[in-house]
């Protein structure tokens, strides 16, 4: 007799966002006085100097084909060609004495560049 195990992970979310960064994207939407179906759009575009680059930005809704998924109670869209890249992806908002910003725990890419916002795969 064949026993299967039940799993009681919980199902991997693709993209992740830190307590911390759901913070700064809550006072981002604030500020703009976005809709109550305001988002975060995490986008992965061609371009920056490892070859793309990450792409934040905040919408009133999501576009027809986004996954619209969930994360610390934030809305994020995240279109097709995007999401192939952003599997697994923590988003984190960090301040140092040189400045503050998001950055992005990528296991996908397979080299980055100084800046923190381009990748390679």
């Amino acid at each position: 007799m064949q026993t299967s195990e039940i799993s009681t992970e919980a199902p991997a979310v693709p993209v992740l966002l830190t307590a911390t960064a759901a913070t700064e994207v809550r006072r981002y939407i604030e500020e703009q006085g976005a809709a109550e179906t305001a988002g975060l759009r995490v986008g992965v575009l061609p371009g920056g100097c490892s070859g793309f680059q990450y792409g934040l930005n905040i919408e009133d809704e999501a576009g027809e084909d986004d996954m619209i998924l969930e994360s610390q109670g934030i809305r994020l869209f995240v279109d097709p060609f995007s999401l192939q890249y952003l599997q697994g992806t923590e988003i984190d908002y960090v301040s140092t004495f040189q400045g503050s910003g998001f950055t992005f725990n990528n296991p996908n890419a397979a080299g980055g560049c100084g800046c923190g916002s381009s990748f390679t795969v």
